[in-house]
């Protein structure tokens, strides 16, 4: 900041500074105020956003903008980790490897900006959409005022230094008042709800950080899941659209996780691999999940962080 004083006060909704320019012109840079801010529409189940949870006549699944509760069907599964432990993990449908970026902000001491809401480009529906972000730094001068920058453009239109991590960041853009009550993190019982902007609008994210993650060689890291349907793939209404082999009267399945938060090389993007569901009666740990008969070794990567495991 100039040699000048600086003062805050809030005016039309939102926050602002004041400084003195070398010449003795005052600017002032004012924060957008959340709350008076607009909202982003959010459909994860459109044609355009879902894979496996695309919203039809007879599946129900919530329309745009419509809260949705991840603690029931589809979205919630209970499988077995890769000693037998019992696992539940959400589903948040097929994801791609390659991160979407977030930006953070930071003064140029390292401080993060207090208030300011990260920023994304692109939402469920939008080409290169992923739950799955790649952090990018972005240092703001001392005098930056919380969410007065509110979209990409306005990071580069403002010409601020972006440093890209390696830091990965598990987090679902979801409609507002969306739920999930379990969380596998530290200090949440829940999934914690955050706000974003995305292009001068606000969005509703969960954040799951059950492990840290890293990208490998620039891409989301996955670790298997062998699972196995009521019919199996490359039958008459065969795979995911068949749901998962249950134990009778139970929601628990045997798909099971190679992997738990902790161990090396967990992640919550899942690499599928489907066994046939005669087997599913033997299948009830790791072991037993990799000896049985695998129909397909990669049938995709979706997003299951595991919330619990006893």
């Amino acid at each position: 900041m100039d040699d000048g004083m600086q003062n805050e006060s809030m005016d039309d909704g939102g926050m602002a500074n004041e400084t003195m320019d070398d010449d003795g012109t005052e600017e002032e840079m004012m924060g957008t105020d959340p709350e008076e801010a607009p909202r982003a529409s959010i459909d994860r189940f459109s044609q355009e956003a879902g894979t496996l949870l695309v919203r039809n006549d007879e599946n129900g699944l919530p329309g745009p903008d419509e809260p949705i509760d991840f603690d029931q069907a589809p979205f919630l599964t209970q499988g077995f980790g890769p000693s037998g432990e019992t696992v539940q993990y959400y589903n948040f449908d097929v994801q791609s490897t390659a991160p979407a970026p977030i930006y953070a902000f930071f003064y140029e001491n390292g401080d993060p900006v207090e208030d300011q809401f990260n920023i994304v480009d692109v939402i469920p529906g939008d080409g290169g959409y992923n739950d799955f972000w790649q952090v990018n730094m972005v240092t703001v001068p001392d005098e930056y005022v919380a969410n007065t920058v509110t979209s990409v453009s306005g990071i580069s239109d403002a010409g601020y230094e972006i440093e890209q991590t390696n830091i990965i960041k598990n987090c679902p853009i979801v409609p507002e008042g969306s739920t999930a009550s379990k969380h596998a993190g530290d200090d949440h019982d829940e999934a914690p709800v955050v706000q974003g902007w995305y292009d001068g609008q606000v969005v509703d994210y969960f954040l799951f950080e059950e492990d840290s993650i890293e990208t490998t060689s620039g891409s989301v890291p996955t670790s298997p899941i062998y699972v196995t349907f009521n019919t199996n793939p490359g039958q008459d209404g065969g795979g995911p659209a068949s749901g998962f082999v249950t134990e009778e009267m139970s929601s628990q399945t045997h798909n099971v996780v190679a992997t738990l938060p902790g161990d090396s090389g967990y992640s919550p993007l899942w690499r599928v691999n489907v066994y046939d569901n005669a087997e599913f009666s033997d299948v009830s740990d790791l072991d037993s999940a990799t000896s049985a008969t695998i129909l397909d070794d990669e049938a995709a990567h979706v997003n299951c962080p595991i919330v619990s495991v006893e």
